[in-house]
């Protein structure tokens, strides 16, 4: 409010208003009273106002003060008019001024109050015991401790500070701020303490959360109300004490819609939610009014337990009570029909509520869209939005990342940087693994520098994030520096290490690192087993592979899933020991998945067991006969020993049922744009440069002794053509494009989607030491780092 304007305007105005009328209608006092009783609109009241101006009786100060208060508390007549006429009033008196000051902080105007406080100081009115609580409140309005301290002093300074209603307002305006110190110092002090007192330092420690604090009050309270039995049963569902709260809530002999509802909400935040559903059945059934708060807490259950039903006959009832105009309950619906799989449903009430809907309604739905896979949904509302928060970006970009749609997401984070918002926790984590997956690491590396720069605090998701980045790039010792800089290392942390290392082939250091995680007495869970038996299997470990999967159920009570079983029988495939591992296969516990069977049938191919790999391969095939890849696996075991006609019969039985083979597919990264190759690829706009590489690579190796491994085409075609079909696999491509575009300092990386074949190593290690060059492959299950004509796999993958 422009205070300056209404004061010209007033100085301009109450000259006529004080002039003489010629005519003067008597008005008393019984009269005003009489005509305000039957003033029911602006109308009528500038009709008392005019008489009175007229009659001169707006000088009479009580008159004016009752006029005023009328005018305060009646809905049709604004705040600022209240002002504009307590601005004529003459020498108002001290219960005008705090009318006007009251009227000031219910109209959510707290700081006109306190304006108006300094004014009445300057004209020489004298504050009473009514003026400082209305202040003190304003302040509390306001979180201005600093303000409400001024007011203290003054407080004192008047001799107020014994009045319990001034009391009450100091230590509520302590409370609200935090600062229970301080209001408890004030409760100590007071002399006299009524039930607004007890509540109001209740109050304080509930919202800082101390419970044993709040319960020696609770306990001490002369009689303990609905209102402090309500505030501590939403203390302790704010800190965990469920059983507290119901024991309070069930010895209540009182108990208001608010005490339902605040323990119905304390099972909802705790989990609780069959617990939280049972106890509204309850509440409803002993006839206790329902509101919007309690039915967000219902929604939120249902959408927890994907009670969709529920949460339709909670929606029935939100109808029949005429509430569902409130926008918070209207975001409830939307999220919880969107988790329980009722798009339409959210989307339906998301249209019918725009464009009442706040910036909470645009995000739920577009969560809903994502969270039900409706991604070109999501980001048509996402670009239609009238304004984007930082939670609308990180629902989009978290959203793509979640969708395997990487490079989107990292499309849309730059996007997000020319709005100069700055990235939370989960967009940072969203890129970085987007980062991951597609191999960008100078991207990924631009973003961890981002967080240094801007002094992003690295935690647990973020640093572990991060390790998981570098180690599927190939940087094992930019991994190891976030470790050893990270303050709290989670159980994930360090299970990102294991696997990472045994990943890159450093199978002791992962090991070694699995050891240091138990003296630094953090317990291995699952996930850390996995890690361990991948880095036996990685390097033919067979015994301590065997040690490590014994230890699990006696030592650490962890139950082996399918995944720590595929890792056994891949070890003893891997080692030759097809008996053993298909013995394993049939004795586990649980049915073996698509993974563990693929792992014994590639070992019966590389070691040369037709006959069991036939047998295992045909049996997969019925099982499985969608799945791509023992398909692939069974022709190429055909192929190999040139049964033909095995071959065409199996890829007709795909043609049969639609399965197609997954093609082999590189990527590489060349000043921060990826680049992808498929096998045979003729469509790079380097493709000439690419191919004239790789012949002179041809003949290179040759000349240093270089064979092409003819075994892995398993085409019926002459030898010229396989070579030349070999020569053409997807990370030979890319690592002659490597060469040609990444500079000597600079290691070449490539990630494969498939594991790399017995040429495409070969041919690897042969350009590693003919071109002098760092090459690191990452297939489908590890990392290759080719240095000088070695592989850190030493020819074991």
């Amino acid at each position: 409010m422009n205070f300056a304007k209404v004061r010209n305007f007033a100085t301009l105005v109450k000259p006529s208003l004080h002039r003489r009328p010629s005519i003067a209608p008597t008005i008393t006092l019984s009269i005003l009273e009489t005509h305000l009783g039957r003033c029911h609109n602006l109308k009528h009241f500038n009709q008392v106002l005019s008489q009175m101006i007229l009659t001169g009786y707006i000088r009479d100060t009580y008159a004016a003060s009752r006029l005023l208060k009328f005018s305060t508390d009646s809905h049709f007549v604004h705040v600022s008019y209240s002002f504009r006429l307590f601005s004529y009033v003459e020498n108002p008196n001290g219960f005008s001024w705090n009318t006007m000051m009251r009227a000031f902080v219910q109209n959510d105007s707290p700081q006109n109050a306190v304006f108006l406080y300094k004014l009445m100081l300057n004209q020489n009115v004298g504050p009473d015991n009514y003026t400082y609580p209305i202040l003190v409140q304003a302040s509390s309005l306001r979180f201005s401790e600093y303000e409400g301290k001024q007011v203290h002093d003054h407080v004192l300074k008047l001799g107020f500070d014994s009045d319990v209603y001034v009391q009450n307002t100091l230590i509520n305006l302590y409370s609200v701020n935090g600062n229970v110190k301080d209001a408890r110092k004030l409760f100590d002090e007071s002399i006299v303490l009524d039930a607004v007192s007890w509540n109001s330092m209740l109050a304080g420690y509930v919202q800082v959360g101390n419970v044993d604090e709040a319960k020696l009050i609770f306990d001490q309270m002369p009689r303990r109300n609905v209102i402090a039995s309500n505030s501590m049963i939403v203390l302790f569902g704010k800190t965990g004490h469920v059983v507290d709260a119901y024991e309070l809530f069930d010895q209540m002999e009182e108990k208001d819609m608010v005490s339902w509802s605040a323990l119905i909400s304390c099972y909802e935040q705790n989990g609780m939610y069959d617990k939280a559903l049972y106890m509204f059945k309850e509440m409803t059934g002993s006839g206790v009014r329902v509101d919007e708060v309690v039915v967000i807490s219902i929604l939120s259950a249902c959408a927890h337990l994907f009670a969709g039903e529920i949460g339709k006959l909670t929606h029935g009832l939100v109808v029949k009570l005429g509430i569902e105009s409130y926008v918070n309950l209207q975001n409830a619906l939307i999220h919880m029909y969107s988790i329980c799989d009722e798009i339409l449903v959210a989307e339906r009430l998301f249209r019918a509520g725009y464009p009442h809907l706040d910036l909470f309604s645009w995000n739920s739905m577009m969560s809903g869209y994502l969270r039900n896979g409706l991604i070109e949904n999501a980001k048509a509302l996402f670009d239609s939005m009238p304004e984007k928060d930082i939670v609308s970006w990180s629902a989009m970009i978290s959203g793509y990342a979640q969708h395997d749609r990487f490079s989107d997401t990292l499309e849309l984070f730059q996007d997000m940087q020319l709005t100069g918002l700055q990235p939370d926790e989960t967009i940072l984590v969203s890129v970085i693994s987007a980062c991951t997956h597609l191999a960008a690491l100078d991207q990924g590396k631009w973003v961890h520098a981002y967080i240094r720069k801007n002094c992003l605090k690295v935690n647990v998701i973020l640093g572990t994030t991060l390790i998981d980045m570098y180690m599927k790039c190939g940087c094992v010792e930019n991994a190891l520096d976030i470790f050893q800089l990270m303050e709290d290392k989670g159980v994930s942390t360090w299970n990102a290490m294991i696997l990472g290392l045994a990943m890159n082939g450093l199978v002791g250091r992962s090991l070694n690192f699995f050891l240091e995680m138990k003296n630094c007495g953090v317990t291995p869970n699952d996930i850390t087993f996995i890690g361990v038996l991948g880095a036996c299997r990685h390097m033919g470990l067979v015994d301590e592979g065997c040690f490590h999967f014994d230890s699990m159920v006696p030592e650490y009570k962890i139950e082996p899933n399918v995944k720590h079983y595929g890792c056994m029988v891949d070890l003893l495939g891997r080692a030759g020991k097809l008996k053993e591992a298909e013995e394993l296969i049939e004795s586990m516990p649980m049915a073996p998945d698509v993974s563990t069977w693929g792992a014994l049938l590639g070992a019966c191919r590389k070691h040369g067991d037709f006959e069991r790999g036939e047998r295992i391969g045909r049996k997969l095939v019925e099982l499985e006969p969608d799945h791509d890849g023992f398909h692939v696996l069974l022709s190429n075991m055909n192929a190999s020993k040139g049964n033909w006609q095995n071959v065409l019969e199996i890829r007709g039985i795909m043609q049969q049922h639609g399965v197609m083979k997954t093609p082999g597919c590189s990527m590489i990264e060349a000043n921060g744009v990826i680049h992808e190759f498929l096998a045979g690829d003729k469509t790079h706009p380097q493709l000439e440069d690419i191919e004239n590489k790789l012949d002179e690579m041809a003949k290179k190796f040759k000349m240093e002794g270089y064979v092409p491994d003819m075994n892995e085409v398993f085409l019926e075609i002459d030898e010229e053509e396989k070579e030349t079909t070999l020569l053409r696999h997807s990370e030979k491509l890319a690592i002659a494009f490597g060469l040609l575009n990444i500079p000597p300092a600079m290691p070449i990386r490539v990630i494969k989607n498939l594991r790399i074949c017995n040429d495409c190593h070969t041919v690897a290690k042969f350009t590693s030491k003919a071109y002098n060059r760092d090459i690191i492959v990452r297939d489908r299950h590890r990392f290759h780092h080719f240095k000088q004509g070695n592989c850190s796999c030493r020819d074991f993958w």
